[in-house]
């Protein structure tokens, strides 16, 4: 097991019991209009086959649900993240993997939509990840990443920094009991929105058409990407 694998694996094992709690409070409860946007944007219907990568404790996949969506998969490597997913919802029962994106467990065009939030800047091979995706899909099936971002604007972006180095770290440390988790968390998404190019990423991993739309003052990015 790669060294990046095995501590997001621990990291999320840890903070599995808070991290919804934590998702709300710190995003001022802007995660489920977030999620929200995404499913509609995309388009899915209950028509559709969905597989929510890195699901944690499900909030995507139940949003989706929610919408209407009835044929839906949770993949996660956190174990504990799946257990608080059963709990949450009992039609998920026997359809979640423990897996990570990289490597996943379903054949060839058998999803028409994959969804993750939040959850790529954990993977320890992005671009394997998205030819996993492009695998799954089915001919014209789209790949929804809904994820964090830095704004452009200056005052904005300082304020962002503040928010996630100094404020996040401690409320999440002091609530999860898991300090590093949540000095890991903002410092990744620092260095996964400077050095990478998602859109470039799933057009290299065989991707005809990503689209990219931006939400919350630039905070937070939806790219929608179609095989």
């Amino acid at each position: 097991m790669c060294e990046k694998k095995a501590s997001v694996k621990r990291i999320f094992d840890s903070i599995a019991y808070r991290y919804d709690l934590l998702n709300h409070l710190l995003s001022f409860g802007l995660d489920f209009y977030w999620r929200k946007k995404a499913l509609k944007l995309t388009g899915m219907t209950a028509d559709s086959v969905l597989l929510d990568v890195a699901c944690g404790t499900g909030d995507f996949a139940i949003a989706a649900k929610k919408m209407g969506v009835e044929n839906i998969f949770g993949a996660d490597f956190s174990k504990n993240m799946l257990q608080l997913f059963f709990k949450k919802s009992d039609w998920i029962t026997g359809r979640t993997v423990q897996m990570v994106a990289e490597t996943m467990p379903f054949k060839k065009n058998s999803v028409t939509n994959v969804i993750v939030a939040f959850g790529v800047r954990n993977f320890y091979d992005i671009i394997e990840g998205f030819k996993s995706f492009h695998g799954v899909l089915t001919p014209g099936g789209k790949a929804t990443i809904l994820e964090f971002r830095l704004p452009s604007n200056k005052i904005l972006k300082a304020l962002y920094k503040f928010y996630f180095k100094k404020i996040l770290p401690k409320v999440g440390g002091i609530i999860s009991g898991d300090k590093e988790a949540y000095e890991y968390l903002p410092s990744s998404v620092e260095e996964f929105d400077e050095k990478v190019n998602l859109p470039g990423l799933l057009k290299a991993a065989g991707f005809k058409s990503v689209e990219r739309h931006i939400l919350t003052f630039g905070t937070v990015q939806i790219i929608i990407a179609t095989k």
